[in-house]
């Protein structure tokens, strides 16, 4: 089968050829159809992501497709059934082996495409939103890089859980789409003095950063006494380092998210929060932003996408192309 193959970190991921895989006991074998690709994607080739897997891996954190073969004590899914699955690892390949564990059944009405883009997104927000943060409604969520693959999914899920939402992204074009996935005002990152922006529209209750600096102090300083800071991912290459002394004179929280490590520690609030996803998408209440679909064979051009900021919502790789 073909495969991307990272052998060396900052080295570039090869396309080559590899022996299929066999599914052992609790694991499932995948015909893949589709892989999202993530910003993870890109740490993961320099050595930076929280989970360093050894050398040689596949790329490709999240894929859809359909089940070939079951491992031994699978009994809740079956041959030939259309699922998403977070592997982590692996799913940039014709096949992939995942746990049945982190396997979700794709209702008839989601295509491939839209099931490879949904987990990570959407569960990143809406267990960051609702689990961590607990966003009310009425309250004001400002989204830093609200264009991007997770961002945009929290301007939607926050305008579904009736809050205020303030996107800044770069450019008209950018802002265009997080206004039609209901934000409610939208702010140009270029050159914005954002503190004094923010200031004046009364301050935010919940600020959602997958960014980092330049962005994340003057947005921290803009949220009101109780104010929650979801810190998401350093997109901009620079992690915040916030003054405690700020933190308490105005009572905030600082809350990280990492959505992968639920799997080991809360597997259930994890799955709880995808099931409900699903629920929104099957009633129309959300819709995957796919602004690229890529073959296999131009992987490399779709990574490229994500590092120079050139996409919106999600790129995914179809692997039937």
């Amino acid at each position: 089968m073909r495969a991307v193959i990272l052998h060396k970190i900052d080295s570039p991921p090869v396309l080559s050829d590899m022996p299929a895989p066999r599914p052992g006991p609790g694991e499932v074998l995948i015909s893949v159809a589709a892989c999202g690709l993530n910003f993870a994607d890109l740490l993961m080739q320099r050595g930076q992501y929280q989970e360093r897997p050894a050398l040689p891996f596949v790329l490709g954190m999240e894929i859809s497709g359909t089940i070939i073969a079951l491992g031994e004590g699978v009994t809740h899914l079956r041959k030939g059934q259309r699922i998403a699955a977070f592997t982590g690892q692996g799913g940039l390949a014709e096949q992939a082996i995942c746990p049945a564990s982190r396997c979700v059944p794709v209702p008839d009405s989601m295509s491939f495409t839209d099931a490879a883009g949904f987990l990570v997104a959407y569960g990143t927000s809406h267990l960051a939103l609702d689990h961590r943060a607990h966003l009310q409604p009425g309250e004001t969520l400002l989204v830093l890089g609200a264009a991007g693959g997770v961002g945009l999914t929290a301007v939607e899920i926050g305008a579904a859980m009736g809050a205020r939402v303030i996107a800044v992204a770069r450019g008209a074009e950018k802002l265009a789409i997080a206004r039609e996935k209901g934000a409610a005002i939208c702010l140009d990152s270029e050159g914005i003095d954002l503190r004094a922006e923010l200031k004046a529209l009364g301050g935010v209750d919940v600020v959602y950063d997958a960014i980092g600096e330049p962005l994340a102090t003057p947005a921290l300083r803009a949220l009101r006494p109780e104010g929650r800071f979801l810190a998401i991912g350093f997109a901009g290459g620079t992690v915040p380092q916030f003054p405690a002394n700020i933190l308490l004179v105005k009572n905030l929280t600082v809350i990280g998210l990492y959505w992968g490590g639920y799997l080991n520690f809360a597997p259930d609030a994890l799955t709880g929060s995808l099931a409900r996803l699903m629920d929104w998408y099957a009633a129309g209440k959300i819709a995957p932003h796919v602004s690229h679909v890529l073959p296999l064979a131009q992987v490399m051009d779709g990574f490229a996408l994500l590092r120079d900021r050139k996409s919106t919502g999600k790129v995914v790789i179809d692997l039937t192309a």
